[in-house]
C-alpha cells in the first residue's frame, strides 16, 4: 500500500455498507486500506493479493510513532481473520437465502523484514466489493482516516450511501443490531452519548460531510434517528430576503430563471429536491417530513 491516502477510493456493495459486523478501529483501517486497492469494476479472485504496511497503516491513522505499528498491524490482522460480516438478503437472483454469514479475509502472509502482511479476501465476501455496476457506496479513503472510533467510520458510510437525498432516518434497533451494539448500549440515551454523539462530532470535524440529527418517537419510546447532512463545499441554504444580485449572478446555472435561482438557494425547488422517478407529490410530502425533522434539530 503506497503511504499516501489522498487517492485511495473505498468502494462496497451497500450490502456490505448496511451488514451486521463489529470491528475495532485498527481492523477497520487494515480492512479498508485492503478494499481502497481493489478495482471495483473488475475481477477480484481468492488468489489476488494485497499488501498493508506498518508506514501505510501509521500514514492513514496520521501516526508519528512507528515502534510498535508492525506489531499492532500483526495483531489487527490475526483479529480479522477470526471476524465475521452478516448480510441480509445476499443474493437477489435467490430471494429463500435470508443471510449469508463469511468471513473477511482468507489468509495471512507476514513479511516482518519489509514491516508488511499480505492478505486475501474471503471467497464469500469477494462479491460485495469487486465487478461493482450498480447499488455501491463509494468515498475517499482520506476523508475517514483521521476517525478515531469505529462507528463514525460506519455511520459516515451510511450517509454517504444516501448522499443524493441529504436526509436519512434510521430504526434504533436496526442500528443496534447492525452495528452489533445492543448488548453494550441498550438504553437510547447511551447509544446517543457513546456512539452517536462521538460520530456526529467527528464526521463534522475531520470529513467532507456536516451531519446533525434528531429523533422520533412512538409514545415516549424513542424509534428513529433523523440525520440531516450533505458535503462541507456545498452553497448553504439562505433565506429569500438575504438572497442579493450578486448571489443570485453567481449560483445562476444555464438557463436557470432568478425565480428558480433563489428558489433553489432557499431549499424551495422540488426539482433539484425529487428523487428520481419520484413525483411532485410526492417529493413535496417527503419536504414537509424534512421540515418536521429540522423542526426536531431546533
Amino acid at each position: 500500500m503506497d503511504n499516501t491516502t489522498t487517492y485511495l477510493t473505498v468502494v462496497k456493495s451497500n450490502k456490505v455498507v448496511e451488514a451486521s459486523y463489529m470491528l475495532s478501529l485498527v481492523e477497520q483501517r487494515v480492512l479498508l486500506a485492503c478494499i481502497a486497492q481493489i478495482d471495483s469494476t473488475a475481477v477480484l479472485t481468492e488468489e489476488c493479493r494485497f499488501e498493508i504496511t506498518a508506514s501505510g497503516v501509521a500514514d492513514l491513522a496520521g501516526l508519528d510513532n512507528l515502534s510498535n505499528t508492525y506489531r499492532d498491524l500483526k495483531k489487527a490482522s490475526e483479529k480479522l481473520y477470526e471476524r465475521s460480516v452478516i448480510i441480509d438478503d445476499p443474493d437477489p437472483d435467490n430471494p429463500k437465502i435470508t443471510q449469508r454469514k463469511t468471513r473477511w479475509i482468507s489468509s495471512i502472509d507476514y513479511v516482518p523484514g519489509d514491516g508488511k502482511v499480505v492478505l486475501a479476501f474471503a471467497v464469500g465476501i469477494i462479491p460485495y466489493l469487486s465487478q461493482l455496476s450498480r447499488e455501491f457506496t463509494k468515498y475517499k479513503l482520506m476523508h475517514i482516516a483521521r476517525f478515531e472510533s469505529v462507528y463514525s467510520i460506519r455511520l459516515y458510510e451510511l450517509l454517504v450511501q444516501w448522499s443524493s437525498a441529504g436526509e436519512r432516518e434510521i430504526e434504533v434497533d436496526w442500528f443496534k443490531q447492525q452495528f452489533q451494539v445492543g448488548d453494550k448500549y441498550s438504553r437510547v440515551v447511551d447509544l446517543k452519548k457513546r456512539v452517536i454523539d462521538p460520530a456526529i462530532q467527528e464526521i463534522n470535524e475531520h470529513s467532507n460531510f456536516w451531519v446533525k440529527y434528531g429523533q422520533r418517537k412512538s409514545g415516549r419510546t424513542i424509534t428513529h434517528f433523523q440525520f440531516q447532512f450533505g458535503l462541507k463545499d456545498q452553497p448553504k441554504i439562505l433565506k429569500k430576503n438575504q438572497i442579493t444580485d450578486e448571489d443570485i449572478n453567481r449560483e445562476a446555472r444555464p438557463g436557470e430563471t432568478k425565480a428558480a435561482v433563489i428558489a433553489r438557494l432557499s431549499g424551495n425547488s422540488l426539482a433539484d429536491f425529487a428523487k428520481p422517478g419520484e413525483s411532485f407529490d410526492q417529493a413535496l410530502a417527503r419536504k414537509r417530513s424534512l421540515a418536521e425533522v429540522k423542526k426536531n434539530l431546533r
